[in-house]
């Protein structure tokens, strides 16, 4: 019930706190128009955040380009790991002071995303990464961030969080600040037409997540409940096009599009314990985080749906389904067919108590969730997906 009561006192303010919404380009071939982006922006010299794999596979040769040709000065840092963590922010930060930059551009998945707007927090606000940890520490407006996902999953590109990895707590903590909003989205379906078949599916299972959990919050209005159902039902439309062929640009550009407008949905609701959950598994095993929520999700949405949710009937039912059951019965379909795991072979047993606590905590009064669950019920749920050799 203390829960309840926080999620209650906390709903006012949240509704009052503007979330800006960022323009917004869909297309192929949109990254072509980046230093018009640039000078509209008034953008002299970037730091264009990436990973060296982007790098490597070419993905940023047609952006690098065009910045040259319009005579634009970038840096490039590359070095972004999965879960990127406070070591590599602190590595951001020093390169866009170094080479004077004033602007960002963050190409690629969650990491880099995440990271890139970590590194602008912490560079406009002349605070360490570890002290912008949590809610409306920023406290400034930012060098402006041009936002190019290569995965259609994250949102990252529309929303106010950027989740960084504590490595000494083995925890994943997240800088929460409408001022983290990118200035742009740039969905180009033509950068991710390579993407391998099991990313396509976990970041696609990724944004599935962040629509039904946006859904389902206490937070939930009806712009976010407009983005969440169109996320959703272009998901199941589109996202098994683009696993089974990925040189689908049409299945391409609606995933892109889903991701985005889950995206905004969820930035404004917050999200559940799928994601509270899936954060412990990538703080302690580096579990990929669209793999974990999918793998998860299945099991939160059965235990909300035994204690007849009206949230979870009511949005089965705007979806066109008979009942909750027959919703989530179709989730776990989709995931089958996208070859998602149900097991995690990394979880360890012995781990589980603390890994449900920490979910628990995670949650506690800042995930407005449709359901409570204990620390107990919890630890029940991460027992199911042990790998025990029978699937």
């Amino acid at each position: 019930m203390l829960h309840q009561l926080l999620v209650s006192v906390k709903k006012p303010f949240i509704k009052m706190v503007p979330v800006p919404k960022p323009e917004c380009l869909s297309g192929s071939g949109q990254v072509l128009n980046i230093p018009s982006l640039c000078n509209q922006y008034s953008v002299k010299k970037p730091l264009i955040v990436t990973d060296g794999v982007l790098r490597k596979l070419g993905l940023l040769d047609n952006m690098l380009a065009a910045l040259e040709t319009a005579s634009i000065e970038y840096s490039l840092f590359d070095e972004v790991l999965p879960d990127p963590d406070f070591a590599a922010v602190r590595k951001g930060v020093e390169r866009y002071k170094q080479q004077g930059c004033d602007g960002i551009i963050a190409f690629g998945g969650g990491s880099p995303m995440d990271c890139a707007k970590a590194i602008a927090g912490s560079a406009k606000s002349n605070k360490d990464v570890s002290k912008l940890t949590g809610l409306l520490k920023v406290h400034r407006p930012l060098m402006p961030i041009i936002a190019i996902p290569t995965t259609a999953g994250t949102g990252s590109e529309g929303t106010v969080a950027a989740v960084v990895s504590d490595v000494e707590s083995k925890m994943k903590r997240s800088i929460t600040d409408p001022f983290l909003v990118p200035k742009v989205a740039v969905l180009d379906p033509d950068i991710m037409l390579g993407l391998p078949a099991q990313i396509t599916a976990e970041t696609g299972a990724d944004a599935l997540t962040h629509a039904i959990e946006s859904y389902l919050s206490q937070y939930s209005n009806s712009f976010t409940e407009r983005c969440s159902i169109s996320a959703i039902k272009a998901i199941f439309d589109y996202l098994p096009a683009a696993y089974q062929q990925g040189s689908d640009k049409v299945a391409r550009e609606k995933m892109a599009i889903a991701s985005y407008e889950a995206g905004l949905a969820f930035t404004r609701t917050y999200i559940g314990y799928v994601h509270a959950i899936a954060h412990q598994l990538g703080a302690f095993y580096h579990v990929p985080h669209g793999r974990a929520n999918a793998i998860v999700l299945p099991h939160v949405l059965r235990f909300t749906a035994q204690r007849d949710n009206a949230r979870l009937t009511q949005l089965s039912l705007a979806l066109g389904y008979k009942d909750s059951a027959q919703f989530i019965d179709n989730v776990e379909s989709l995931l089958r067919a996208l070859n998602i795991p149900t097991v995690i072979p990394e979880l360890n047993k012995s781990d589980i108590p603390r890994l449900a606590k920490q979910a628990i905590k995670e949650a506690f009064g800042e995930y407005p969730v449709p359901e409570e669950m204990t620390v107990a019920e919890c630890q029940q749920l991460l027992s199911t997906l042990l790998d025990t050799g029978v699937h």
